[in-house]
């Protein structure tokens, strides 16, 4: 299986458009040694040719055009992405598909939960309806022992991992968790049967994530926040980490100490803030991830397990 991360930040990308903390104007004024992220999405492929959309950043137009592997060979129109997959409807999860209208139809993969706030408060579907045939919806089960498959990605099986966050603000379930508002992937690959676990967004830890977390060859997860309380005291906002559905990186709790109970051959923290201490690479916080044998995604990084 191949994995490429189409783009690394949280909400926002890094440099935001409108934040001048220290990592933000550092990276603009080049004072830090930093490099630039757009939002979360990841793809996936057991070819390399045919790729699986894992989330569709609002950034997703220029993560295509800077990822030669999603562009197909003899074909005047196109891309090689052939479904979506979606682990919850976060706006920097589910905008991107705003600007794949002009390649629709699309196959669109996600809980039912998911699609109900996709088609009634955030209406996607029904918007893109009017071009090429729209947005296919496939059901999402939350049964972590049924994996489904996709048609045009043969040698990939999904399935889907209740994860302990929160839906997005816009949401009736803000604040009010179901099982589908937010799923992490196991997708394992059929013919070695290894998995990359995928969980982007998750604010605690649970005996069925670790038992993912226990035989996985790749754990790409939720790297947000340095601190529960980072943008409370960085004056960027009034809620925890957690209140947002976010583990911390650092701590007893954080992800790091709990990758690190794991012998998991690639560990990988992804949807980082743009306020997060990591993303200097000469700060002290981004040492101790690295010396705690934790990678810190980038953009374009590709993995093959």
């Amino acid at each position: 299986m191949q994995i490429l991360i189409l783009g690394s930040a949280a909400g926002g990308g890094f440099p935001q458009w409108n934040c001048h903390c220290e990592n933000c104007s550092g990276l603009r004024n080049q004072t830090i040694r930093a490099q630039a992220r757009t939002q979360s999405s990841i793809a996936v492929s057991s070819d390399g040719v045919r790729w699986v959309l894992v989330n569709a950043s609002p950034d997703i137009r220029q993560q295509i055009n800077q990822s030669p592997q999603l562009w197909p060979e003899n074909q005047t129109r196109g891309s090689n992405l052939v479904a979506a997959i979606l682990t919850d409807s976060q706006v920097d999860h589910t905008t991107g598909l705003l600007t794949l209208r002009e390649g629709l139809p699309l196959d669109v993969y996600c809980t039912d939960v998911v699609h109900e706030d996709l088609t009634r408060t955030f209406p996607l579907f029904k918007i893109l309806q009017h071009w090429h045939g729209g947005l296919t919806h496939h059901t999402i089960g939350t049964d972590h022992r049924q994996g489904f498959t996709i048609e045009q990605a043969r040698g990939l099986t999904f399935y889907p991992v209740h994860l302990e966050s929160n839906a997005p603000p816009y949401s009736p379930y803000r604040d009010d968790v179901v099982a589908g508002n937010n799923i992490g992937l196991k997708i394992v690959d059929n013919n070695s049967g290894k998995y990359l676990f995928y969980a982007p967004g998750i604010v605690d830890s649970s005996p069925l994530v670790e038992s993912m977390l226990a035989d996985a060859e790749c754990v790409l997860i939720d790297g947000t926040l340095w601190l529960d309380d980072e943008m409370i005291k960085k004056g960027f906002g009034q809620k925890f980490g957690s209140q947002m559905g976010h583990m911390p990186v650092n701590g007893a709790n954080g992800s790091v100490a709990l990758l690190n109970r794991f012998a998991i051959k690639r560990k990988i923290l992804i949807h980082i803030n743009n306020t997060n201490p990591i993303l200097n690479e000469d700060s002290s916080a981004h040492h101790f991830v690295i010396n705690s044998g934790v990678e810190i995604a980038t953009d374009g990084m590709e993995i093959t397990i």
